[in-house]
């Protein structure tokens, strides 16, 4: 993977981040001084924050530079607009055009937004890092199923792996239920600490 998608699937390895929670996130919610992503709405319609990686910082700070470069064209254009969660639009109409409400991975097209007449840019497609990824694993030996979803299930097997407690992956992954997170312990006991008979001979 190249360009784009690879610092899609960069974010999603190194942060936990469902492939919709990546392509959704805002300017604002990236926090370069802590080191944290802030996810808003994620599964279940809660917020969470998670970690930014220090390899990410200058990719993300360069890539960020071209969607201001865009985002200040599209505004001489008369354009420049991101759409707004729930009534925000109404109550603060002028943020629609802030550079920090823009996607960090925005569409490729600018469309009329019905609820305001605006020319929008909407963040681009989950399917966009979805089928790089595909493309990407069909060039390798690889036979098990693998999607960019996986990313997120490595996220947190390696750092289980690396001895980090189930509650802190939890939190990182916004998991409600403790339980689904366990189900990552169960892959670390088969691949860790069970031998087969056959290699004890």
């Amino acid at each position: 993977m190249q360009g784009t998608t690879r610092l899609m699937a960069a974010l999603i390895y190194g942060t936990g981040l469902r492939v919709n929670e990546c392509v959704q996130l805002r300017v604002k919610d990236i926090d370069f001084d802590l080191r944290t992503i802030t996810v808003r709405a994620g599964k279940g319609g809660k917020d969470r924050a998670t970690i930014l990686p220090t390899k990410l910082v200058d990719p993300l700070r360069t890539h960020l530079v071209k969607v201001y470069k865009q985002h200040k064209d599209d505004c001489l254009k008369g354009a420049g607009f991101t759409p707004l969660p729930g009534a925000l639009y109404k109550k603060y109409p002028k943020a629609a055009q802030s550079i920090g409400w823009q996607y960090v991975f925005p569409s490729t097209v600018v469309r009329t937004w019905p609820q305001t007449g605006q020319r929008v840019r909407w963040h681009a497609s989950a399917s966009t890092p979805q089928k790089a990824f595909r493309q990407a694993v069909q060039k390798t030996s690889i036979t098990k199923h693998a999607s960019i979803h996986t990313f997120r299930h490595c996220f947190a097997t390696h750092l289980l792996q690396e001895g980090t407690d189930l509650r802190t992956i939890q939190i990182l992954l916004g998991h409600k239920n403790l339980n689904t997170t366990m189900i990552y312990t169960h892959i670390i006991k088969a691949e860790e600490n069970t031998r087969s008979p056959l290699d004890r001979l």
